[in-house]
């Protein structure tokens, strides 16, 4: 059993930090956990262990155990979707065609800049045959920011050849959405929280940054902890916090590792449907078991879907479900990720696990 008291050697700023070697697929409770913490992330640990059938303190000590082991994680993270003065976030992917020999740096490079979100090498083809493959997620502070940013940093990954953008313009379904399904439905809405009564104005503040980085490496941190590391009162952090969730300007999310959790294969898949069809099919392509991330993009692939499945016989069958839900669809691609680096900013080792954390920032 991994020691709880290793969470505390890899966090925010520790990116090279390692995990515990242990390793160990979840049981049974672990992903009654990690559903209860996907469906209220912040819900105190009384109440949790409550629907769970166990005590406070178990759970709170069955969470830190895979927290220490990297096999589980809570962050938060600013969403792109609602913002101060009709500012927004521009979320995009990247796919990089990278040269032979050269994967692995620009994996490190893609990995170590916080406007990159998430890091996956994949199967797809590149500008030769032998050309490696990353796909990444990018969050800039508007498209002239993303232009430079693809310009500059991303076309200098070492051994980049070529990089293509698909700028988001509508999620239909995004990672924390997606669920374990370890709970039955009596116990998941004695754990939803209740709705915020009327949605707050998002502010965009140093103070509310300061927040949202204090948050992004455990989202699940005390109230006294947040107070302390931004200056302020653990009174002010509470209606801080409240408002940033209420406003939609913040999102809390347990993220766990897919291949601990049964998922080890992710795929992509890039469609195109006709213009006049594309909402539907979002919102039909969205409530298809496996997906985990579904996105009306710019290009001719105007939607993107991502799948976590047990198999790479369960993948092919999503795909005949995919076509049959959407028969005028066309996939004009699809990826099969070969190893994911980093997710949501997480650093993640081969198995998977959490080993360290990037705060993401549009910003830099």
């Amino acid at each position: 059993m991994c020691d709880s008291r290793a969470a505390d050697r890899y966090d925010a700023g520790t990116p090279d930090a390692a995990a515990p070697a242990d390793m160990h697929d979840l049981d049974e409770t672990d992903m009654a956990l990690v559903d209860a913490l996907q469906t209220s992330p912040r819900a105190p640990w009384s109440r949790i262990g409550a629907v769970l059938g166990i005590d406070a303190t178990t759970a709170a000590r069955r969470w830190e155990r895979l927290r220490a082991c990297g096999l589980a994680w809570s962050t938060a993270y600013e969403t792109w979707e609602r913002h101060a003065r009709g500012q927004r976030l521009c979320m995009a992917f990247a796919d990089v065609a990278v040269a032979p020999g050269s994967l692995a740096a620009a994996t490190e490079a893609a990995c170590a800049d916080p406007r990159v979100a998430s890091v996956e090498r994949t199967t797809g083809g590149g500008t030769t045959g032998s050309d490696g493959a990353l796909f990444l997620t990018l969050s800039c502070s508007g498209t002239a920011a993303l232009t430079r940013f693809a310009d500059g940093p991303l076309a200098g990954l070492p051994g980049a050849r070529n990089v293509q953008l698909s700028v988001v313009l509508h999620s239909y379904r995004e990672g924390a959405d997606w669920k374990v399904h370890a709970l039955d439905r009596g116990q998941r809405s004695r754990l939803a929280a209740a709705a915020a009564a009327g949605a707050a104005a998002p502010q965009h503040g140093e103070a509310d940054r300061a927040l949202l980085r204090a948050l992004s490496w455990d989202a699940r941190r005390p109230y006294s902890e947040l107070a302390r590391d931004t200056g302020t009162s653990e009174a002010t952090v509470r209606r801080r916090l409240a408002r940033m969730l209420a406003s939609g300007q913040v999102r809390i999310r347990c993220d766990v590792s897919h291949l601990a959790a049964g998922r080890p294969v992710i795929s992509t898949y890039r469609v195109a449907v006709p213009s006049a069809e594309l909402d539907a099919a979002g919102h039909l392509a969205a409530a298809l078991p496996g997906v985990r991330l579904c996105m009306a993009v710019t290009g001719e692939a105007n939607l993107l879907v991502s799948t976590w499945a047990r198999s790479l016989s369960d993948a092919a069958g999503f795909e005949a479900r995919l076509g049959s839900r959407l028969p005028t669809a066309r996939i004009l691609r699809r990826d099969v990720t070969l190893l994911t680096a980093k997710r949501m900013g997480r650093l993640l080792d081969d198995d998977g696990r959490a080993r360290g954390h990037v705060p993401m920032d549009r910003r830099a």
